[in-house]
């Protein structure tokens, strides 16, 4: 199952279903479904209708997988002992289906390990050329390289911009409440958290580096 544009990628997590998730899943029909694993039993129960299962399928009912499969779902095996976890699986075949936006959810949640993986998978080489945007409650996390980069939300929305695999160089914001004007956001303080949006053509550019922006829906 290829060309589809938009995949909604469903990790084995608890989904907090705030506003930004809602967003997701009122706009999943045109989007190709794929769920890591035991997130065929997560997506059934938000109301989406699985396409693919990716993944060793040690979390998921097998009554589940019959039901999804005889309903034409496609399921893909995977060994137990492999380097890659169940989400990563997922999001290189949302690629290798053509997808560039992709959203994730039900990946974060209690196990701190798994969270801040999760959020580096938003690294993956296979995602270059993807807007991969992890989302959960009222918050949208995603990945940006250098450039100039929108940040759309609504005016009293809180936006984060977080330096990613070390330092973020030339960094410039407009429409935010707290400016930066060519300047840099250093790996371990604290500076980038918490500016808020004061105009709906707010935006970041910077020079070098990579940033994690995390958009919170109002006042965090």
């Amino acid at each position: 199952m290829s060309g589809f544009k938009k995949a909604i990628v469903v990790a084995n997590g608890t989904p907090q279903m705030g506003q930004a998730v809602r967003n997701v899943l009122e706009h999943a029909a045109d989007a190709l479904v794929i769920c890591a694993d035991g997130g065929a039993e997560v997506a059934l129960k938000m109301g989406l209708y699985p396409h693919i299962v990716v993944g060793d399928m040690d979390s998921v009912d097998p009554n589940t997988l019959d039901t999804l499969e005889v309903a034409g779902a496609e399921l893909l095996r995977f060994p137990p002992d492999k380097d890659e976890t169940d989400l990563e699986l997922a999001l290189l075949e949302a690629a290798e289906r053509g997808a560039t936006d992709i959203f994730i959810l039900a990946a974060m949640g209690a196990r701190i390990d798994h969270t801040l993986s999760n959020l580096y998978l938003l690294t993956l080489p296979a995602l270059q050329n993807c807007i991969v945007y992890l989302v959960d409650d009222n918050q949208s996390v995603w990945v940006v390289q250098p450039g100039t980069h929108p940040l759309r939300g609504a005016i009293g929305d809180t936006v984060s911009l977080i330096p990613f695999q070390g330092d973020a160089q030339g960094i410039t914001t407009h429409g935010l409440q707290y400016p930066l004007s060519d300047e840099t956001l250093y790996l371990g303080p604290a500076r980038g958290v918490s500016n808020v949006i004061i105009s709906p053509e707010a935006s970041v550019t910077f020079k070098s580096g990579t940033l994690l922006i995390i958009h919170t829906m109002g006042h965090a």
